[in-house]
């Protein structure tokens, strides 16, 4: 079985969602007491957030460099980036390693094509949704991604994912608002919604909407599981579909 690096702390929550659904999916498919290989490098939140915040992307890129050679050197055979925003700079930080980053935007656009959809909605913090990192991913698979149209609709997406999810805080009107947004995204011809940021899933869920839920955590983690046996080579992950559900 391969050993997983898990680069996580933004936030917390979602790291800790990735180790128990990895750990779980190998145990699911091997039995007995299998479980995930893997070393977890947790960033203090408020630094990178910091940065972020100044738009210091080069200080942040410096950063995941750093730890992503720590755990290659610790003997990792992959790299797996515990949030949606840090794939900003993932292909920046894939140049500076010699181990694959599995991005969790290609496994999206693998799975959102598997239904046959070429339109949707996508959810995350400001940089996630305003920057073409994820989209131009999606366009590679001949998906389109439309973002709320709103300025403040986005700045709500993205405030409530800092100041509330993040903190495990969880707001019954922040849902509201936030099923709200999901529907004028429909209306504008979604046909689905991604949920890309790792901390969405844990206000939202499929129940609640009328159209597919991408839930990017589940689908990275698929992909991570899917990776770390030991028949799978990376370049057969970047052309096989998912084969392990959680």
């Amino acid at each position: 079985m391969k050993i997983i690096g898990l680069v996580g702390g933004t936030s917390y929550l979602s790291t800790v969602d990735y180790y128990k659904r990895i750990n779980e999916g190998i145990n699911q498919n091997l039995g007995a007491l299998n479980f995930s290989e893997c070393l977890v490098y947790s960033f203090n939140f408020q630094q990178i957030k910091n940065m972020m915040d100044t738009d210091n992307w080069s200080g942040i890129t410096s950063n995941l460099i750093s730890v992503c050679k720590k755990l290659q050197n610790s003997g990792v055979h992959c790299i797996v980036l515990c949030a949606n925003t840090l794939h900003y700079v993932a292909d920046e930080v894939q140049k500076s390693i010699d181990i694959p980053i599995i991005n969790i935007a290609t496994a999206t656009a693998k799975s959102i094509q598997k239904q046959d959809l070429t339109k949707v909605g996508l959810l995350g913090t400001k940089f996630t949704m305003e920057y073409d990192f994820f989209k131009a991913k999606l366009i590679e698979f001949g998906i389109e991604a439309i973002i709320p149209i709103s300025v403040e609709d986005r700045q709500f997406v993205h405030d409530v994912i800092y100041n509330e999810l993040s903190k495990g805080i969880f707001k019954s009107q922040s849902k509201t608002r936030y099923l709200t947004i999901i529907d004028k995204l429909r209306q504008s011809g979604a046909q689905g919604i991604i949920a890309g940021c790792t901390e969405i899933p844990l206000l939202i869920t499929p129940s609640d909407l009328l159209i597919p839920f991408f839930d990017t955590t589940i689908i990275h983690c698929d992909a991570v599981i899917k990776y770390s046996f030991p028949r799978v080579s990376f370049e057969e992950y970047s052309t096989f579909s998912v084969i392990f559900e959680l």
